[in-house]
């Protein structure tokens, strides 16, 4: 990534990105600790191509990962350690969230001079 949080190494479209968007519960909770877990095991997943994740004072966040397909998705949406997150989201981090899955048909990008 040439830009701080940005992921700009995407193939050429058509891709997917899943849109997590979410509002936190009070406190820690373990939470920070298991989102740099899940982000370093996205990286090893096949098809994922990149993430982008920002979280606000109050709490309001949004993740966009990108990925190559749907099976590859759905395959990390299966996987084991990534479904204990989700069930521990769902109980005890999350006051509430959407997850968005849609098709990435085109892209455009600025890079800063020097990238």
């Amino acid at each position: 990534m040439s830009d701080a949080g940005l992921a700009s190494d995407l193939p050429d479209p058509p891709y997917y990105a899943v849109i997590f968007t979410s509002r936190r519960t009070a406190g820690d909770q373990g939470y920070g600790a298991m989102a740099e877990r899940m982000m370093e095991l996205a990286r090893t997943q096949p098809g994922y191509l990149g993430v982008e994740s920002v979280r606000d004072a109050a709490g309001l966040g949004i993740t966009v990962s990108y990925w190559r397909d749907e099976p590859s998705i759905a395959h990390w949406k299966k996987n084991a350690e990534h479904r204990v997150a989700q069930e521990t989201g769902h109980r005890l981090w999350y006051q509430a969230f959407e997850l968005r899955v849609a098709r990435v048909e085109r892209d455009y990008a600025k890079r800063s001079a020097g990238s």
